[in-house]
C-alpha cells in the first residue's frame, strides 16, 4: 500500500483538489468518485447527489472544508491543503467502502490531521476512484483555528501503511529509510503514456544522469556526455558565480508553454545533487602515481571480486563506498554488452540504484581501480576474445551482489536488500547467456584424460575439500582447457592454479570449477615467470646463520 502525501497552495487550492478528485482524470481513469469518509460522516458527496448539479456540491463540499481556512483570513497558512493518494497493490484483494474508509480514518490519525476522538482537528473527505485506491484530502487549519501537529507526517503515514498491510492481509512493502528516489508522479505518468513514452522524463533523466556520472573523469566531461545524450543542463549560481547546483531537463520536454521541464539533481536521486556528483567525480581524478597498465576487463573483475571482502572485513563507510562503485560499473555494462544482453542488464541496474543508496556515509577512496577500469572497457573496448572478459566480470559482480544483500540485510536495510535481490536474478539470466556459450567452448577444447587426471592431482593436494566438487562440477573441462592453455603459455599448472585458489576461498562458490576457470583464465593471459623466477620460487630458502651475540666491551678489550 503507497501513500504519497502532496501539498497544495492559493486561495482555490482546495476548490481545485475537489474538482479534480470529482472529475474524469487526466486520462478518463477516475471510476465513479465518491465519499467513502469525511470528517463528520455526513459531508455533502458530489458522487452520490443525483438530484444536484455536481458542480453545486462540489463547490458546498469545498466551501465546507475550507471554513476554519477562511476563518485565520491573512493569518492563514501558506500551504492549506492535505492531499494523500493511497494505492493498493494489483494483487491485493478488493477492499468495500467501509475498509477504505477505516484505511482514510487511520491514515490521517497517523498523520496528525484528525488524532482519533479529536473533535477539533481538520476537516478532510476520501475519495474513491476505483476499486485499487482513494484520495484523501484535508485543510490544514484545525477548527479550532490551529494548526495540525504533523511533524514528519510522510514516515508516520508510511508506517501506518506498513501496519494497515499487516491488519488487511495486502501485499507487504519494505520500509524505507527516505534515501530512495522520488517516484514520478500520476501527472508525469500520464504524460509518458500520451506522448507514447515506456518511461517518464524524470525516469529516462535519472539513467541518462547517472551514466554520465559513471562514465565522466572529470566535470567537464561529466556535461559533455549529458550535451551528448540529449541532456540540457542550467547551472544554479551563487552571488561569487560558482556553480552550487544544476538541473536537467530532457530535449524536447515541454510544458503547455514551450519551456523546457527542468528537475534539480536531488529531486532525481538524493545522490544526484551536484555537490554528490562532484565527490563521485573526485574518485577518476587524474592522479600523480600512474595507473597500472593491464586488461580493463581482468582489472574491473579483480576488483569486483574484492567487494566481498569490503562488505564482511571492511569499515561500514567503505562498504557503502563499495556499492556505489558497483552501481556504476552496472550503469555502463548495458552500452558495452552484446545486443541480446542490453534489456536485461539495463533493468538489473535500474534495480539496483536503490541498493546502492543508505544513511551511511560514503567512503569511495577504495573505488578508483573499479570505476577506471569500466571507464575504460566503456571507452577503449578492449577486445574481449570470445565474451570471456564479459562473463567473468559478470560472474564476479553476481557474487559482489549476493553479498550486498546479506550487508543490507544485518543493518535493516529492506528496500536495498530487496533491490539487491532483484538485481541478482536478472544478473543470473544475463550470465547465463553470456557465459554458457564461451564455457561449452572451452570444455570442446578439453585436454586428454591423462593431463585432465594430472591436473585433479593437482587438485587434490591442494583443496581437498572441494576436489569432488570441482570434478563433478559441469564447468569441469572448461577448468582443464584453460589450465592446459596456461602452460602452453609458459605457465606452471600448478603454480597457476595455487595463485588461483589463494585469490579468494571457493566456500561460498556456487560453481567452484568455473570460479577457478575465470581466475586461471586471467592469470594465464600474464606473462610467465621467466625459468630463472621459476627455479628461485621452487629452491627453498635457506635460513641465515645466526650472527654470534655481541661481546661484552670488556672482553672485547682483551
Amino acid at each position: 500500500m503507497i501513500p504519497k502525501i502532496i501539498l497544495g497552495k492559493g486561495p482555490e487550492a482546495t476548490r481545485r483538489t475537489i474538482g479534480y478528485l470529482f472529475g474524469k482524470g487526466r486520462a478518463n481513469e477516475h471510476i465513479d468518485p465518491h465519499l467513502v469518509a469525511s470528517w463528520n460522516d455526513f459531508a455533502p458527496d458530489p458522487g452520490r447527489s443525483p438530484h444536484r448539479d455536481p458542480k453545486e456540491v462540489e463547490a458546498q463540499l469545498a466551501a465546507q472544508l475550507d471554513q476554519p481556512v477562511k476563518m485565520l483570513g491573512d493569518k492563514a497558512p501558506k500551504y492549506t491543503v492535505w492531499h494523500c493518494p493511497v494505492r493498493a497493490a494489483p494483487e491485493d484483494p478488493i477492499l468495500a467502502d467501509a475498509q477504505w474508509a477505516d484505511i482514510a480514518r487511520r491514515i490521517v490519525a497517523a498523520a496528525g490531521i484528525a488524532p482519533a476522538g479529536d473533535e477539533e482537528a481538520c476537516r478532510w473527505v476520501a475519495v474513491r476512484h476505483a476499486d485499487d485506491h482513494i484520495h484523501i484530502a484535508a485543510t490544514l487549519v484545525r477548527q479550532d483555528g490551529r494548526r495540525p501537529k504533523r511533524d514528519y507526517d510522510q514516515r508516520a503515514v508510511q508506517r501506518e501503511a506498513r501496519q494497515i498491510e499487516v491488519d488487511y492481509g495486502l501485499r507487504r512493502l519494505k520500509p524505507g529509510d527516505g534515501t530512495a528516489a522520488k517516484r514520478p508522479t500520476s501527472k508525469e505518468h500520464f504524460k509518458a503514456k500520451r506522448l507514447g513514452q515506456d518511461a517518464t522524463s524524470r525516469e529516462v533523466l535519472r539513467l541518462r544522469v547517472r551514466r554520465a556520472v559513471a562514465a565522466a573523469a572529470d566535470e567537464a566531461e561529466f556535461f559533455a556526455l549529458l550535451e551528448a545524450t540529449g541532456v540540457s543542463v542550467r547551472l544554479k549560481r551563487g552571488p561569487s558565480g560558482d556553480a552550487l547546483g544544476c538541473n536537467f531537463a530532457l530535449l524536447g520536454d515541454t510544458n503547455d508553454k514551450g519551456e523546457p521541464v527542468f528537475y534539480s539533481g536531488s529531486t532525481l536521486a538524493p545522490d544526484l545533487s551536484l555537490p554528490q556528483i562532484r565527490r563521485r567525480l573526485a574518485t577518476t581524478s587524474p592522479e600523480p602515481a600512474a595507473v597500472r597498465p593491464g586488461n580493463p576487463w581482468h582489472q574491473a573483475t579483480n576488483a569486483t571480486e574484492r567487494i566481498p571482502h569490503h562488505l564482511t572485513h571492511g569499515d561500514k563507510h567503505a562498504a557503502q563506498g563499495q556499492l556505489i562503485a558497483l552501481g556504476a560499473a552496472l550503469d555502463l555494462l548495458p552500452v558495452t554488452a552484446p545486443a541480446a544482453l542490453k534489456a536485461g542488464l539495463e533493468q538489473a541496474a535500474a534495480v539496483f540504484e536503490r541498493a546502492t543508496r543508505s544513511r551511511i556515509a560514503a567512503d569511495l577512496d577504495s573505488t578508483r581501480v573499479l570505476r577506471r577500469s569500466v571507464q575504460a572497457i566503456w571507452r577503449d573496448r578492449p577486445q574481449d576474445r570470445d565474451g570471456a572478459g564479459f562473463a567473468m566480470l559478470l560472474d564476479a559482480a553476481l557474487t559482489a551482489v549476493a553479498f550486498a544483500i546479506h550487508w543490507h540485510r544485518t543493518r535493516q536495510h529492506a528496500q536495498q536488500e530487496a533491490a539487491a535481490e532483484q538485481t541478482l536474478l536478472h544478473l543470473q539470466v544475463a550470465y547465463a547467456q553470456v557465459a554458457e556459450p564461451v564455457l561449452a567452448s572451452l570444455a570442446s577444447r578439453a585436454p586428454s584424460p591423462q593431463t585432465k587426471r594430472r591436473y585433479a592431482h593437482h587438485l587434490q593436494q591442494a583443496v581437498p575439500e572441494h576436489v569432488e566438487r570441482i570434478l563433478h562440477d559441469p564447468a569441469w573441462d572448461a577448468l582443464a582447457t584453460v589450465l592446459a592453455e596456461a602452460e602452453a603459455a609458459g605457465h606452471n599448472a600448478a603454480t597457476v592454479l595455487d595463485q588461483a585458489l589463494g585469490q579468494r576461498t571457493l566456500d561460498d562458490a556456487r560453481s567452484p570449477a568455473r570460479a577457478l576457470t575465470w581466475r586461471i583464465r586471467r592469470l594465464g593471459e600474464r606473462h610467465p615467470p621467466s625459468p630463472r623466477a621459476e627455479a628461485a620460487r621452487a629452491t627453498p630458502v635457506q635460513p641465515a646463520a645466526a650472527a654470534p651475540p655481541p661481546q661484552p666491551q670488556s672482553a672485547r678489550r682483551r
